[in-house]
């Protein structure tokens, strides 16, 4: 062999004498080649394996979801051998050496040394117990995974457009249903509803006869999800579009609707209830109510194993809600379709989970005169403060007259900034590329999305200074490729989420897509054949994985923010933290190259 065995090291220092050299006399050493599938999924072991030299990776064949990372001295798979089957796939990522065991010297030594079998049966039976907890449990676990299909919608009738609102409500009655699709008169792709409350209204408040067409009362345009699609995000829409019915396609046909009482009576986080009192709140106090309520959910959500791209997507859309309800309550109501006001950052990115500081401008329509603009913004950024956004460090906020201008200052402003090309200027223009327009006119947003677009594409010079921030902060792994962490922590956030989203971001403006959130963008990248399946798939896993044990830890506590405590974090979890950290190694490598920065 290579070199001795370390038999002083966990869980073999628990063998005796006797069972030490008889393991040793049976140890081989196996070499496989980078790529080589070490163990296949659902196939019957034969043996343990101790990494020598090397790097496997344990993922799922079918939706190659990464589980861990073995590297010098890791062991796998204790639970295949003593199961008889391997749950998953262990593939070498570089050319690696294996100690191999063979599995009746593993069991024997198992079944006689009780001390040596606690080391592996602990772990196991903590991960039986969480998985009965979460088999009795059946709720956002299960519901996450639930797609739409025939058996959780309901039946939706399309009437024409020329039916009368006598007839309509004599069909409802008929059918017993409270709604039906309307296809709009010489549109026959657009579609409209109507309701019960829908006719109501058009007699009594509006006056008119019982012989008026429905095609001229019906609301349009109707929110439509897909078939397959997950009722998840069918709560995402409903939540953000402040709607209580999605209408269901399939290949662009009508195949049903699904209601907000169905997905409620599935989905028990009360995040409909919590929409219902920010649309609501009628005040500021009422509104601080409801998002005092925000960090419960987030909680909720994250205990009970929510994936994380879909706790991001949902507090993102309630967290917009919040802050289009505070611009209602402030800013005049003659204001609101003169402006527009967007938010930038995480929040821009709709990849904000807890609160974070304020990140916002405002967009004024060319040639109004709005003589009290600052003295609003202001008024509108302390109440933002009072519903638990504090103020920006960096003052990128609507307060700061920098951040409040017309549509043309803006457009002139971004072509300036993508000019200059200092430090300053291009972080400003990092940060106005992941605006997102939240209330008041909200096409106005393109006076400076589009003008990036158009100015930045393309422009390799201006990206070749862009893209340093994302490569001036080294990844926190040593030589050897173990987490690096000082005693403060490790800073998941600027060794790992920055260089990531930034990177991205560039990629992005040099192709002129439109999209802002990280994953979005990721998915356009591949679309667009800027970067390859894989290494989407990998940053996406990575950005997740650093998001979730990041908030893990800012949960239990808050003054963790962006150091992770490596120590408390499980082996796999930090097996997974330095797979995805080697991941964004990897991906400022070959951004570096792409964008030709050498220093």
């Amino acid at each position: 062999m290579p070199q001795p065995f370390d038999t002083t090291s966990p869980p073999f220092n628990r063998l005796t004498p006797k069972e030490v050299k008889r393991l040793v006399s049976s140890l081989d050493v196996s070499y496989f080649r980078r790529g080589y599938s070490v163990i296949e999924q659902d196939a019957e072991t034969t043996h343990l394996y101790i990494v020598l030299k090397g790097r496997v990776e344990e993922l799922n064949s079918e939706t190659k979801e990464v589980f861990a990372q073995y590297i010098k001295d890791d062991i796998f798979d204790a639970h295949a051998v003593l199961n008889g089957t391997a749950k998953h796939k262990y593939k070498a990522l570089e050319d690696t050496l294996c100690y191999v065991l063979p599995k009746s010297v593993f069991l024997s030594a198992y079944k006689n040394n009780r001390s040596f079998a606690e080391y592996f049966t602990a772990s196991f039976s903590q991960r039986k117990k969480l998985l009965e907890h979460a088999q009795k449990q059946k709720n956002l676990a299960e519901f996450i995974l639930t797609q739409i299909d025939e058996t959780n919608i309901q039946p939706i009738l399309t009437l024409p457009h020329e039916t009368s609102i006598h007839e309509a409500t004599l069909i409802l009655k008929k059918q017993q249903q409270d709604c039906a699709l309307v296809s709009l008169e010489g549109k026959p792709n657009d579609i409209g509803i109507i309701t019960r409350t829908n006719l109501l209204h058009a007699i009594v408040e509006r006056a008119l006869p019982t012989a008026h067409p429905i095609g001229e009362v019906a609301t349009s345009p109707v929110i439509s999800v897909t078939l397959g699609d997950y009722l998840f995000n069918a709560m995402i829409l409903m939540t953000r579009d402040r709607v209580k019915r999605v209408r269901v396609t399939h290949d662009d046909h009508t195949v049903g609707m699904l209601d907000m009482t169905q997905v409620l009576s599935l989905f028990s986080t009360h995040s409909h209830v919590l929409s219902l009192q920010i649309n609501r709140a009628s005040s500021i106090e009422e509104l601080a109510q409801a998002a005092n309520n925000q960090q419960q959910l987030v909680e909720t959500l994250s205990n009970n194993g929510i994936h994380t791209q879909f706790v991001m997507e949902l507090i993102s859309a309630v967290n917009e809600k919040i802050i289009e309800k505070a611009f209602q309550l402030t800013i005049p109501a003659h204001r609101h379709g003169q402006c527009c006001l967007f938010v930038m950052g995480s929040e821009g990115r709709g990849e904000q989970i807890l609160k974070t500081d304020q990140d916002n401008g405002l967009i004024v329509q060319d040639g109004v005169d709005w003589p009290s603009v600052h003295e609003d913004m202001q008024t509108f950024s302390n109440v933002l403060a009072r519903l638990g956004y504090p103020a920006c460090p960096g003052h990128v906020m609507v307060n700061n007259p920098k951040w409040v201008n017309t549509e043309s200052e803006w457009k002139k402003r971004v072509r300036y900034l993508s000019k200059i090309s200092d430090e300053s200027s291009l972080m400003d223009l990092a940060i106005l590329a992941d605006s997102h327009a939240v209330a008041g006119n909200t096409t106005l947003i393109s006076a400076i999305t589009s003008t990036l677009v158009d100015t930045l594409k393309g422009n390799m010079l201006t990206l070749n200074t862009f893209i340093r921030p994302s490569l001036a902060f080294s990844v926190p792994l040593t030589l050897f490729g173990g987490l690096k962490a000082d005693k403060q922590g490790l800073d998941v956030k600027k060794g790992g989420i920055f260089p990531l989203i930034h990177g991205v971001r560039t990629l992005a403006l040099e192709y002129g897509l439109p999209q802002t959130n990280t994953f979005e963008r990721l998915t356009a990248l591949v679309q667009s054949n800027a970067i390859d399946e894989d290494t989407a798939n990998n940053l996406t896993e990575a950005l997740k994985l650093f998001v979730k044990t990041r908030l893990r830890q800012q949960l239990d506590d808050d003054a963790a923010r962006n150091l992770l405590d490596v120590s408390a974090l499980p082996r796999t979890d930090r097996d997974l933290l330095r797979h995805s950290l080697s991941e964004v190694k990897a991906f400022k490598e070959r951004l570096a190259a792409h964008y030709q920065v050498r220093d």
